[in-house]
């Protein structure tokens, strides 16, 4: 279990004080990240996920991650409910760490999700990208940008079903060519041992997306590329990654097998 930080008897009681969550009926410590506490607070009012940070997290990232979840749960897209403390502040500090705390998600993870889940999943990372996108205009010739997830993958999205039923992670929000991202979303959940995408599940996700927000033809023109990068840079990071200039290749030599020819138009989100 990831669990870096024990809590108190004091602190546990400190933390559901500030967010108006006593008394607890439980706590329990969950295996999750790398460089945070996770733990699980039950209480009358519900249950919710407390984080603690045991690094590298800044109030003002968590502050503006909450207001994207708050935005994009105002549109109808799931991702966990913010708790913010009694004086309306995203976090706090207990053990000397900073402290988050949101709504527990049900539905879990799947490494190797269907067609179905794909397409889901697809229409979900348009929706949030249509929500977030800005309103002001852009250079001539540039691809779309605008505020995007920046970790979607298959970690920290939760399904019932066929159903995407939780976003999580918003702490690395920020803006980017929403293409990148769709990209990113392809090689990470899609991508077999030899770098080829998976088409039916590649070609699902494009499909959801497109049925929300329709690419431009500069975006379905550099998406290619970005598959390349995104293929390199998670072959680079994963523990297996020989032949990595020939696996990012297969990954970029798949999308041009994909529907990317003619517009995909956009229907109701």
């Amino acid at each position: 279990m990831a669990v870096f930080t024990d809590l108190s008897d004091n602190d546990r009681d400190e933390i559901a004080a500030a967010y108006g969550m006593s008394p607890l009926t439980s706590v329990i410590g969950l295996a999750d990240g790398d460089t945070e506490t996770t733990y699980l607070f039950r209480s009358q009012r519900g249950e919710f996920i407390v984080t603690l940070f045991e690094n590298g997290a800044e109030a003002f990232d968590l502050e503006r991650a909450f207001l994207t979840m708050e935005t994009l749960s105002a549109a109808g897209i799931p991702c966990p409910k913010t708790l913010r403390t009694l004086e309306g502040q995203a976090t706090m500090r207990a053990s000397g760490k900073l402290v988050a705390v949101v709504s527990f998600v049900e539905g879990s993870p799947c490494a190797c999700a269907s067609p179905a889940k794909c397409a889901d999943l697809g229409r979900h990372v348009a929706q949030i990208h249509r929500t977030l996108m800005r309103s002001c205009g852009r250079a001539k010739g540039s691809l779309p940008k605008g505020p995007i997830h920046g970790a979607l993958s298959p970690d920290n999205v939760f399904f019932l079903g066929d159903t995407v039923n939780g976003i999580i992670n918003f702490r690395l929000r920020h803006d980017d060519v929403l293409a990148a991202e769709l990209a990113a979303v392809l090689v990470s959940w899609t991508m077999l041992q030899d770098g080829a995408l998976d088409l039916a599940r590649a070609e699902a996700i494009l499909a959801g997306y497109g049925g929300v927000r329709a690419l431009e033809d500069s975006e379905r023109q550099a998406l290619p590329a970005f598959v390349l990068a995104a293929a390199a840079r998670l072959l680079a990071e994963s523990k297996d990654n020989t032949d990595l200039r020939g696996r990012a290749l297969n990954a970029f030599l798949s999308v041009q097998r994909l529907s990317l020819s003619e517009p995909i138009v956009a229907g109701v989100a």
